[in-house]
C-alpha cells in the first residue's frame, strides 16, 4: 500500500455550469496526453457526487513531482463560461454550494484514512491558478484540526 502524504484539489478548468464525466477526462487523459488511466483519484460533478477515478493503490498524475505519496481530488469547473477579450476562459471559483459539501466530507474523510497526510492545492506546486480558489484558506479549519 502506498505511503499518502499529502491530499491535492484541483479543478477541471472547464466551464462553469458544464458537466463532463469520468469517462470524458479519462479520455483527455489517455488519449490526449498518453497517460495509461485518468491522473485523478476522485472527481466531484456538478451535482455534488463523488466519482472514483484512478484507483488509489496506484500513483496519481496531476502534479509532477508529487504523485507517488499523494491523492487527486477534482471538482468539474474551475473556469468562468464566458471568455475574456483574449479569447480565454478566467479562472473562477465555480464550485455549486453541493460541490462545496462533498468536496468537504471527502477531504475529512482522506485526512481521517492517512494520517498525518496534509492538504494543498495544485497551485501550491505549480504556476497554475487551479483549483481557482486557495485550499490553505478554504479549509484552515481542517488544515488546523489535522495538525500533528
Amino acid at each position: 500500500m502506498r505511503k499518502i502524504d499529502k491530499i491535492i484539489v484541483h479543478c477541471s478548468a472547464t466551464p462553469k455550469g458544464k458537466h463532463f464525466d469520468v469517462d470524458e477526462i479519462r479520455r483527455w487523459h489517455v488519449e490526449g496526453r498518453g497517460w495509461r488511466d485518468i491522473g485523478y483519484h476522485y472527481v466531484i460533478y456538478l451535482d455534488g457526487s463523488i466519482h472514483k477515478g484512478r484507483d488509489l493503490k496506484t500513483p496519481g498524475a496531476h502534479v509532477r513531482g508529487h504523485n507517488k505519496n499523494s491523492i487527486g481530488i477534482c471538482y468539474i469547473g474551475g473556469v468562468s463560461n464566458v471568455k475574456n477579450k483574449k479569447g480565454k476562459w478566467d479562472a473562477e471559483d465555480t464550485r455549486t454550494t453541493a460541490q462545496e459539501v462533498s468536496l468537504d466530507v471527502l477531504i475529512r474523510m482522506l485526512m481521517c484514512s492517512y494520517d498525518g497526510a496534509t492538504l494543498h492545492g495544485h497551485n501550491e506546486f505549480s504556476n497554475k491558478r487551479c483549483p481557482s480558489f486557495i485550499v490553505e484558506d478554504e479549509y484552515k479549519d481542517i488544515i488546523e484540526h489535522f495538525k500533528k
